[in-house]
């Protein structure tokens, strides 16, 4: 038999919840599938990989109807542990699944406390099979998040599972450590034989990895398809808020007619070398005037911290750097860089240890954070961190209220409404999905009617349309935040919203430009670990110039035609 997982009429209800999360959902996973879980934020998704490892009912209780059998073992009837040696779990948050201080110590614990005698043997061979044995000796805390996402992903694959699943596998990565977790699934899949599921937003990573789709609204499968068929069905993909990868939208915008859209980038460059169009080139966006005076700026900034071996680690040396009014600034490198330390610097929770930090008039290091915090918000990379109420509204509501700001109300309504917060406004932040945190976080970062408002990777988690709110609430929050700065890894944010790029690598600010001059500059996209997004590279590829940074650029300069001249690809 080669069903590994079957799911029957399976319902499911949180405590205190009025509705269903999981409504009547039928599935089956077979062995050696790669299989992605799609859907907008609150569809199900996480709720029902939960259960194909009997987290859920023995560890998220609730009111549960049907059954899920996991290779001939009722989930209902066996235990997580028991269950964990067929079906692991690596979670979103993947930090907070690593118990040991070293990586060896971490990847032979789960075998080691099921008493199993060749749990060192186990643990070896799960690093040798994602090429971690270099690092095996490092504390945990001295990785990089790449490498801190591959060590949980060996600590699971030590018990020799069946399936692994693993909930948004790229969301806190950079592009190349992103594509490097992809390219160690598709090993295990491919060479080890095991069963894939990964919960996934970007499609992009489906089309060139997963063979199988299985789509999820309201609780509820919608459908389960290979890829190919599943990315191809453009129009209701886009109607549950899911866009399918830039190259498969663009050319079905060119070509509205019933043609099998390609699903990759070298399938999209394959398409249009047999496909005539004509160019209709485009000129470079003027750029932003500054003002005279920055908003925010880093004169000689040093800061670092002191190692096991009571040495210095730098994490930035004489740092200079200005932020002005109107900049829309993306801050981009790989895991490890600095953004993170840059933007809390911004906003006084960390001091430096020598230069000055100036925001708005005021010197971040002689100034209490919760005085900067009038002038400037920072939204944590884990949305977790900003909610210390027992509901979003209150949540919400807090900076304002014990500053006595007036119309507190109609402020608030206003935000509800963006973000699509009305239906959990009363519930617990820390109880919400991924991507509802991360819509209330932005929410309550925002309620504090900042000046600069710092963001660090705010789309992490976010299905696109949730991502296209955010930015169209900042666009309408201009008038009273004056600059806006982005930590993020999600390169297709930076090249469709950023007027500024900032590019760290080492805690060195290594190139400030526009997005053109980011992505043009190929040997800089190496050097800082980023990756162009899918469209940016199908314009390079046609010698587009300039390159069009989104798919609504590139239809723009392109035309399909009937004829049978055709465009030469480089």
């Amino acid at each position: 038999m080669n069903t590994l997982i079957s799911v029957k009429d399976l319902s499911f209800k949180y405590p205190g919840g009025t509705e269903n999360i999981l409504n009547r959902v039928n599935v089956e996973i077979n062995k050696k599938d790669f299989t992605a879980v799609i859907g907008s934020n609150g569809s199900g998704k996480t709720t029902l990989c939960k259960a194909f490892n009997g987290l859920i009912p023995h560890f998220y209780v609730g009111d549960i109807k049907g059954e899920v059998i996991v290779d001939g073992l009722n989930t209902r009837e066996h235990s997580v542990s028991e269950l964990s040696k067929k079906t692991a779990y690596v979670y979103q948050d993947f930090e907070n699944q690593l118990v040991r201080p070293t990586v060896f110590d971490e990847v032979t614990f789960a075998p080691l406390s099921f008493g199993m005698k060749d749990f060192k043997e186990r643990g070896q061979l799960a690093l040798e099979m994602l090429d971690l044995t270099s690092i095996k000796d490092e504390f945990i805390w001295q990785l990089s998040g790449g490498q801190k996402h591959l060590v949980a992903l060996a600590s699971v694959l030590s018990l020799d599972p069946e399936a692994i699943i693993i909930d948004e596998p790229v969301a806190q990565l950079d592009p190349v450590n992103a594509k490097k977790i992809y390219e160690k699934l598709k090993l295990l899949n491919e060479a080890y034989g095991k069963t894939i599921i990964v919960i996934e937003h970007h499609t992009e990573f489906i089309g060139e990895y997963c063979k199988k789709v299985i789509m999820m609204d309201k609780g509820q499968v919608v459908w389960q398809k290979p890829t190919k068929d599943a990315l191809n069905n453009v129009g209701e993909l886009i109607e549950k808020d899911i866009f399918p990868p830039q190259v498969t939208q663009a050319i079905h915008r060119l070509y509205q007619n019933n043609i099998l859209l390609p699903i990759t980038l070298s399938e999209g460059i394959d398409f249009l070398k047999n496909h005539p169009v004509s160019i209709a080139q485009q000129p470079y966006p003027e750029k932003v005037k500054k003002l005279p005076t920055p908003i925010v700026s880093l004169e000689g900034v040093t800061h670092g911290y002191k190692t096991l071996n009571r040495g210095m680690n730098y994490v930035f040396t004489d740092l200079d750097l200005s932020l002005y009014e109107g900049d829309r600034v993306a801050i981009v490198g790989s895991n490890g860089a600095g953004k993170s330390t840059l933007l809390k610097m911004i906003t006084g929770i960390i001091k430096p240890k020598h230069g000055n930090v100036f925001v708005c008039g005021e010197n971040a290091g002689n100034t209490p954070p919760e005085k900067l915090s009038e002038k400037v918000t920072y939204i944590y990379q884990n949305p977790e961190e900003m909610f210390i109420e027992d509901s979003i509204r209150k949540d919400i509501e807090y900076f304002l209220k014990v500053r006595d700001v007036p119309d507190t109300e109609q402020f608030f309504s206003k935000l509800v409404e963006r973000f699509h917060l009305k239906e959990i406004e009363n519930k617990d932040g820390r109880l919400l999905s991924g991507g509802q945190q991360r819509r209330s976080s932005m929410a309550i970062g925002l309620g504090m009617r900042p000046q600069v408002i710092l963001l660090d990777e705010p789309t992490a988690s976010l299905d696109i349309s949730s991502r296209k709110e955010m930015l169209l609430m900042l666009e309408q929050l201009k008038d009273s935040v004056k600059t806006v700065v982005v930590a993020t890894h999600d390169m297709q944010l930076v090249a469709e919203w950023a007027n500024r790029v900032i590019v760290m690598d080492q805690g060195e600010i290594v190139k400030d430009g526009s997005s053109h001059d980011i992505f043009s500059d190929v040997a800089l996209l190496e050097k800082a670990s980023i990756q162009a997004p899918q469209i940016i590279k199908l314009g390079q590829a046609l010698n587009l110039n300039p390159v069009p940074l989104s798919v609504d650029a590139f239809v723009s300069c392109l035309v399909a035609e009937s004829g049978e001249e055709k465009l030469e690809i480089y």
